[in-house]
């Protein structure tokens, strides 16, 4: 087990990585190391030095000694140093019972037909606890003591020159312990000798299940065909859900998990600013342009498939075709948002296709508008309020403002015009923390949606200028004590400055 000491260690070559000659295997030592911490005795064998360049090492994801256009020294993932995921790993470790292990698996790859796979989407929890980008990976999180002292067991795909030569490069058994701080690591196929004596020692069981076909999950699953899977290993054992620990901690966003969803929200309002400022004339364009936006304003990718929705397509709440015309006279509703570091930011502005609001869509425009100004104020701790209560309060600052428009608001008329949720948790996850209840009061370091819409269907039962028309406004929003953080300010929302963008 390491010693968790955090003393910045002095390497003599600054170009250089270090590989040892102690009677462990070789390892890959980074220059900067990952924790800035020196090596005890009792966390690694007495080293000798010979100099290997950081050139001629590969990794199955960017590191700073490789990327260091992406990360900054002490960067595991962007922004997010290795203290930060050891500070994680700690705090669910303090969290389990005396001498309980918590597994966690990583997602597996994911094939759209034959072998044509989808792009690789790390599990958010695994990724929160290790940093590890690469699929069928196991973390084991061992309790070794009071005061949030664990052993970290990271299980890996080891290094194949004839897999790399296919698929890229893998991390390997050495930098899960050298570059992502593992005190043990194995071969991820030799997952049922790896798991068996932890599993003997450990006095509880914390894991989630993963339902998918690969090999790799159904070990997880039971279904593995040649080995003992994850249940036999623990059929004596009754095996907690590990969930909702992990919820505890994810819920509370760090600085730095703040200032990745603060930069992607910064990059994707100016994306959505700059799409206003344009004249499309189909919603599949539009999306093109605001997913290119997001990539060349520094975000890695689309934080989830866009809706693209022009005229009654916004009717529809996920609407993804995105395949249709754009006409004058209509507004476009527009859900989308870029994804930074991992961490997410989640948008939804609409406006006329034209550049400006005909008298009835700026009358709705603006009633939802001003609730949802209302509502974003209330995302803050010192308001005593939880999202369901603040849904409470948008519901009726919707109903009453309806009512001055010309609505029946009698029966069901809010179900229908106002059928989802003002909110939810977001992270790394667009749908941050499943699970985790909307009626808890909002504290510092939650962050939240505020996304209030009406959405009128083309039948008499309502004022016949509004039919046909839905219109939602959604920010991204970081809970602090006396006033909100709003993380996607950059995209424009006010009449009068969407439609200044093109005069």
């Amino acid at each position: 087990m390491k010693l968790r000491s955090f003393t910045t260690q002095q390497l003599t070559r600054p170009d250089f990585l270090h590989a040892t000659c102690s009677p462990k295997p070789a390892r890959y030592l980074s220059l900067c190391s990952r924790f800035s911490g020196s090596y005890t005795a009792t966390e690694r064998a007495r080293r000798c030095y010979a100099s290997v360049s950081a050139r001629d090492l590969q990794f199955g994801q960017p590191v700073y000694e490789t990327h260091p256009h992406l990360l900054r020294s002490g960067e595991i993932t962007p922004g997010i140093t290795a203290q930060e995921y050891h500070e994680r790993r700690s705090r669910l470790a303090a969290s389990l019972p005396d001498n309980a292990i918590a597994i966690i698996a990583a997602s597996d790859i994911k094939y759209r037909s034959g072998a044509v796979f989808y792009e690789f989407h790390q599990d958010s929890n695994f990724l929160y606890l290790t940093g590890f980008n690469e699929p069928e990976a196991t973390a084991v999180i061992q309790k070794a003591g009071p005061d949030g002292d664990y052993i970290f067991h990271l299980f890996v795909r080891p290094k194949d020159v004839k897999a790399e030569q296919w698929d890229g490069a893998r991390s390997g058994e050495q930098a899960a312990l050298d570059v992502f701080n593992a005190d043990e690591s194995g071969d991820s196929a030799k997952l049922s000798e790896l798991l068996s004596p932890l599993i003997a020692q450990a006095s509880e069981i914390y894991a989630d299940v993963p339902a998918s076909r690969s090999s790799f999950s159904r070990f997880f699953s039971g279904k593995h065909p040649e080995h003992e899977g994850f249940r036999k290993l623990t059929q004596n054992n009754k095996v907690k859900p590990l969930r909702g620990l992990l919820n505890d901690l994810r819920i509370y966003k760090s600085e730095a998990e703040v200032a990745n969803m603060r930069l992607a929200g910064k990059t994707s309002g100016r994306a959505y600013t700059n799409a206003m400022r344009r004249s499309f004339t189909k919603e599949k364009d539009l999306g093109a342009f605001l997913d290119y936006e997001f990539r060349i304003g520094g975000c890695e990718a689309s934080a989830y498939v866009p809706v693209i929705a022009g005229g009654k397509n916004a009717l529809s709440i996920h609407y993804v075709r995105n395949d249709n015309l754009l006409k004058d006279g209509e507004v476009v509703l527009v859900d989308a948002g870029g994804e930074y570091g991992g961490y997410i930011t989640d948008i939804t502005r609409t406006w006329p296709v034209s550049g400006k609001f005909s008298e009835a869509q700026k009358d709705l425009y603006e009633t939802i508008l001003r609730v949802q100004r209302t509502s974003v104020s209330l995302c803050r701790e010192s308001s005593n309020m939880s999202l369901d209560k603040i849904h409470q309060v948008t519901e009726q600052g919707l109903q009453n403002g309806l009512k001055q428009l010309g609505f029946d608001m009698s029966g069901d008329a809010m179900d229908v015009l106002f059928p989802h949720h003002v909110g939810h948790y977001i992270g790394l996850d667009v749908h941050d923390c499943p699970g985790y209840p909307r009626t808890g009061v909002l504290k510092t370091g939650q962050c939240v949606t505020v996304e209030p819409g009406i959405y009128v269907p083309d039948d008499e039962r309502w004022p016949k200028h509004f039919r046909g028309l839905g219109i939602r406004i959604e920010d991204s929003i970081c809970v602090q004590n006396d006033s909100p953080l709003v993380l996607t300010t950059e995209a424009v929302k006010e009449v009068v400055d969407i439609e200044a963008l093109r005069d």
